[in-house]
């Protein structure tokens, strides 16, 4: 992922970098650590583990721990949908902001901007939940993929 494209990410920041390690799992045969995750998707070591932490515990990967040990996909592509992945990642909090000075008016604002990105979310759901992780996988060219990546 260029570092361009995450200026322009839409959803919870670690959503992305979510797909991106399912994509790996997804693609490898065997167990793969933490480390070698965040080498791939570019992101530190203890951030990913973080978002693994989120998936492990929504059961879409499971962990082994040890010196032979690391992540693999639980759910099958086929099965989890990009709506899966992005409730397991999203922050609790839509609209988090510190309490607002401005009385009664700024409680409206708030409410407002809450009832709006409640309903964005929504939607962010809705269509989430028509593509599947393969689904996603089938627009990316795995023969460069290969190459670039694993070469």
């Amino acid at each position: 992922m260029s570092s361009g494209n995450r200026n322009n990410q839409i959803g919870p920041p670690r959503f992305a970098i979510a797909v991106h390690s399912l994509v790996w799992l997804a693609q490898s045969e065997k167990l793969l650590t933490s480390s070698a995750i965040a080498s791939k998707v570019k992101s530190h070591a203890t951030f990913l583990r973080r978002v693994m932490a989120q998936l492990a515990a929504e059961g879409i990967v499971e962990t082994k721990e040890g010196r032979d040990g690391g992540y693999s996909l639980k759910v099958p592509a086929s099965q989890l949908t990009l709506a899966d992945v992005y409730q397991a990642v999203r922050p609790e909090c839509l609209v988090c902001m510190e309490t607002s000075e401005c009385g009664e008016i700024g409680k409206q604002l708030d409410d407002a901007l809450e009832e709006i990105m409640n309903e964005a979310e929504k939607e962010t759901l809705r269509l989430l939940k028509g593509y599947t992780l393969e689904d996603f996988m089938k627009k990316v060219d795995f023969e460069h993929f290969e190459k670039e990546c694993l070469g």
